[in-house]
This record gives C-alpha cells, structure tokens and sequence, in this order.
C-alpha cells in the first residue's frame, strides 16, 4: 500500500483492526519503525483529533512530525493544467509537491470539500493532486468526499463494543445549523459493507447520500423505526448531495433520551465535534452508552497501523 486515500485501500478490514487493537495494547511496539523518517501534515482546514492523533501515532512509531496549516501559514495553491497565473494563486501544486517531498518521507493531508460544485468537489483535486506529483506516499486526514482514518476509527470501536456477532449499526442523520459535507458518513458507510452487521441509513427525504456510495444499503426514513432494536448508532449531519450544500435543520431529527429508548441499550457514535443539543441532547452523549471518547482515542491506533503499513514497504 503506497498511499492510504480510501476505505478501500485495506485489504482486509478485520485483520486491520485485529492489528490496531493489538497495537492499542503495547503502542510503542515499532517505536524503531519510523526512526530519522519524517512525516508532515498539510491542513487545509482546521481540526482537533486528526491533527493529535496522527501526531501522536508518528511519534509512537519514532517519527519527525512538521506541520503545516495552509488557511494561514502557506502560499494559496494553483491546481489547472495550464493555468496562466496573474491572479491570486501564488504556488502550482507540481513544485508544491514535489518540494514537500524532498523534506518528508509521508505527507498526510486535510481538506475539506468547497460545498459550492459537487463535481469538483468530488474529483478530489488536492489529494489527487499530491497524489500526482508527489514521490512518497500520501494518507488521507479528510478530504472533499472522504474520511477513510475516521472509518477505520470506527470499525475498531464497533469490534471492540459489540455483543452478538452480526450487531444492527445504524447511521443516523442529525440536524445542523450549517453545511457539512458528506465525507465521514461516505467512509462510514464504505467501511460498514465490510463488516458483518445489520446496517441501516436513516435520513430525511432529499438528504440521500450518493448512490455509488450507499449501493444496496436499506434506507429507512422513518428514524423511529430504524433505531428499532439497534446496537449501535452513529450520529452524523451531512448537507444533501442531490440539491449540493443544501442545508438541513429539521430538529425532529435531533437525537433524544426517547429515541434511543427504542434500541437495544445502543451505545452512541459520534467523529466529533458535535453540536450539543442540536445533533443529541446532553442527556445523551453523556450518558454511560455514549463511547464518543474511546471513539475518538482509537483515532491514534487507525492512524498508527496506516503509517506502520507505509512505513514497511518504504
């Protein structure tokens, strides 16, 4: 594996997340691994748990860690084939590229899809424009339609939680006050037909996820009804695909103390951040079946395997 773009980079999920919870257990196993290799860490918009956690896994692993947020530290960045450029981009993602590639061994990166033009957001130009030009391996931190290290987070929660074999997981839209695109939920539903689980997508009308994501996946959109008898239930918004950055307030799909009265005692997911008592009331993600907080440390352990896996083939 030279580059970690997709959920369907991993060529068996379970022996991956056998690997990262065995990694969990002793995490400076490899701590020789990554020695004298740097990894650097391109942020194109903000984050929290990306960040630290694959800061912390490079440095588990024996890595430099350098970082660098281009909203405020890097050139502004030209992406077209043949672009005269007299306007405001001062760098070409070819010299960018190419450049970074002489100071890191890996180069993790982070952005986030526009809203503005599905089809460009979709396209992936960032990554798959480092992906290009670079000449050592890139790992995807959340790009415009996908968020493979928070999938991968996912399904080591899920194993490690789960109770029957085949658990019901259920995706469930939430509202929010502003636009978020669909690349977690993407990942999730990506990895989720790798699992053995009884999987469900519940949503309002016209908030459909992209068929080529979602496929042969049920889609319930009675949320009442698909809660029923569920293990697990993931909380996401994500604006409409079909009508692009269509935002989506309803409140009724808020997550409440009731609604999950009608699982099986699920435990409760989310990536983080999340709006309090507008995606789920308080009573909720603070409960004892909320795992929001493991969710969020096994970060370090899906980003640790992916660069572990980089690191072996280098």
């Amino acid at each position: 594996m030279k580059n970690y773009f997709s959920i369907n980079d991993i060529d068996s999920l379970d022996t991956w997340v056998e690997e990262a919870i065995a990694l969990k257990q002793n995490p400076l196993t490899n701590k020789d691994l990554g020695k004298d290799k740097t990894i650097g860490l391109l942020f194109f918009n903000p984050s929290l748990r990306t960040r630290l956690s694959t800061q912390k896994a490079a440095l588990n692993l024996g890595m430099n860690v350098m970082v660098m947020n281009f909203t405020g530290e890097g050139w502004s960045l030209e992406y077209g084939d043949g672009t005269v450029m007299d306007q405001g981009n001062s760098e070409h993602v070819k010299e960018a590229a190419q450049v970074v590639s002489q100071y890191c061994d890996v180069l993790a990166i982070r952005a986030f899809a526009s809203l503005k033009n599905r089809e460009d957001d979709y396209s992936e130009k960032v990554l798959k424009s480092f992906m290009e030009f670079a000449t050592i391996p890139i790992v995807n931190m959340e790009s415009a339609a996908g968020h493979p290290l928070q999938a991968l987070t996912d399904a080591i929660t899920i194993t490690e939680h789960k109770k029957a074999n085949k658990p019901k997981v259920v995706l469930s839209w939430a509202p929010h006050p502003k636009a978020l695109p669909q690349a977690v939920a993407n990942s999730f539903v990506e990895m989720m037909q790798q699992m053995d689980a009884h999987f469900v997508i519940t949503h309002p009308k016209g908030f459909e996820l992209a068929n080529h994501i979602t496929k042969e996946v049920p889609i319930d959109y009675n949320q009442d009804n698909a809660l029923k008898d569920a293990d697990f239930v993931y909380v996401k918004n994500w604006s409409s695909y079909h009508d692009y950055g269509k935002i989506g307030k309803d409140s009724s799909w808020k997550i409440t103390e009731e609604k999950m009265k009608h699982t099986a005692n699920a435990k409760f997911m989310h990536c983080l951040p999340v709006r309090r008592n507008v995606v789920v009331d308080d009573k909720v993600i603070d409960s004892e079946n909320s795992i929001v907080i493991e969710q969020a440390n096994n970060r370090t352990y899906a980003a640790q395997l992916v660069l572990k896996k980089i690191l072996e083939k280098q």
